[in-house]
């Protein structure tokens, strides 16, 4: 007797975190679940966890074990890079706790804090960091001076730059008192060191900047030069992220705020 090709979805489920098979079976007869785009509500069915594509309730489920996904607060003072040719500190320090060759999606400059991506799957990494797919970033700018509500009109309309104009997605003063000023920012732009220029344009060059979001991925309370895997469903957040996306022609473009 032939051995059915595949294996039963509700163990894949399982196997990949997202409840106790009973639960799984549960989720799938409710119509739960998708295989490739399709509704599948048969408990006998089987897939190839190598290629098909599974999501519940529309949030993808990660069956390519092989593929790790790490937030980093990267403190200040070190380079995104894995090996630094001038010898400055770089981010192979933050990875050693993972056997998979991990790489930084989009970079910080070194005076920038904040998350950082690192991960081994080229195609999110892709989909993040690239422009065209407009996943936003969010950042905590500590500029000179008080940064009035008209400043912050005018980074929303739009500021002329050396390379051209830019507009913030959104921009929000949290504070003004005293010699400095706390502006949030909310950018998709990939453009080098973009946060520093547009700020200095509008008369407050930053003293301190973190980024506290990128796309679905919050800081929350990590603290700085801390990493962590990310969460079964952060994880199915950014695979959800990445299978939206119709990938476009040309390379990921590596932004610097």
């Amino acid at each position: 007797m032939t051995e059915p090709e595949g294996v039963r979805l509700q163990k894949v489920l399982a196997n990949a975190g997202v409840a106790s098979r009973r639960v799984c079976e549960e989720y799938i007869v409710q119509g739960r679940v998708r295989v490739n785009g399709r509704v599948v509500t048969e408990l006998g069915s089987r897939i190839d966890p190598e290629t098909d594509l599974v999501d519940v309730d529309g949030t993808a489920i990660q069956l390519d074990t092989s593929k790790r996904y790490v937030v980093l607060n990267k403190p200040t003072g070190v380079v995104s890079t894995m090996k630094d040719e001038q010898g400055r500190p770089d981010l192979r320090r933050f990875t050693k706790d993972w056997p998979e060759r991990l790489y930084n999606v989009g970079r910080l400059d070194a005076e920038t804090s904040g998350l950082l991506i690192l991960t081994n799957d080229g195609d999110l990494a892709h989909v993040l960091a690239h422009p065209s797919f407009g996943v936003t970033k969010v950042y905590i700018a500590k500029v000179e001076g008080r940064v009035t509500p008209q400043t912050i009109a005018t980074l929303t309309r739009g500021v002329d730059l050396e390379d051209g104009p830019i507009v913030a997605d959104k921009a929000r003063l949290l504070d003004s008192s005293g010699d400095s000023s706390l502006v949030e920012l909310t950018l998709h732009s990939g453009r080098n060191r973009i946060v520093r220029r547009m700020m200095a344009a509008v008369g407050h060059p930053v003293i301190d900047l973190v980024r506290r979001q990128f796309g679905p991925l919050h800081l929350g309370t990590l603290s700085a030069g801390k990493a962590r895997e990310l969460t079964t469903v952060e994880r199915g957040a950014l695979l959800t992220l990445a299978r939206q996306a119709d990938t476009p022609p040309g390379d990921p473009t590596q932004e610097q705020p």
